[in-house]
């Protein structure tokens, strides 16, 4: 007979076009393994002025050496999660998408997490524009989504509320960038390695 597993409840502040996100997410859910994984994903948009339609990466900003080494940080971590990484030139604006994984939350876990997975893997992988309002109701009916759940992602203002008071709530505890997790009373900032996520999982379990 197996093992019951403890209750472990996450927050996590993070945004579908931040690929250390994707890496996150990836070791975050390996948790599920020793614990019954609870998390509240918290959409936060990191680059709101990036036109839906997208834009070259290079208009970011950031300067060449501090990308390089962004790059092959990413490639590495990609590489030890088995995650396929194309080579990619454009990023886009995510408050469409964020807006859905919202929507998503009310269809029940199993579609919510198709839906996540897939907005990562069609930006990241595939090369799409989750930016799209077509490209996007087409990844949500691939995740089960209904059209009426869809419609509503950018209509009903529940979920406008939810993307605000995220960013509300980043602010009053002093957290400007994703992926952020918060497991027990720690704060962990960045796709950090999984044995850092074992142990804050390790110690909020223990209630210490």
């Amino acid at each position: 007979m197996q093992e019951s597993r403890a209750e472990l409840k996450v927050s996590v502040f993070s945004d579908y076009i931040c690929p250390f996100c994707y890496i996150g997410s990836e070791r975050l859910l390996r948790l599920n393994n020793d614990y019954d994984l609870k998390v509240d994903w918290r959409g936060m948009e990191i680059h709101p002025e990036t036109p839906a339609q997208g834009m070259p990466l290079v208009q970011l900003g950031y300067p060449p050496a501090q990308w390089s080494r962004m790059t092959a940080a990413l490639e590495q971590m990609a590489k030890q999660e088995d995650i396929e990484l194309s080579a990619r030139e454009f990023t886009t604006n995510s408050h469409k998408a964020l807006l859905l994984s919202e929507a998503a939350k009310q269809a029940g876990q199993d579609i919510f997490y198709a839906l996540h997975k897939r907005l990562f893997q069609a930006f990241f992988t595939e090369g799409e524009n989750i930016g799209d309002e077509k490209v996007l109701t087409r990844l949500a009916q691939e995740a089960g989504l209904s059209p009426e759940a869809i419609a509503s992602a950018w209509q009903d203002p529940r979920f406008e509320a939810a993307l605000n008071q995220n960013l509300s709530l980043a602010a009053g505890l002093g957290i400007r960038g994703t992926p952020t997790f918060i497991i027990g009373e720690e704060i962990l900032v960045g796709a950090v390695p999984y044995r850092d996520l074992q142990k804050a999982a390790e110690t909020a379990s223990r209630g210490k």
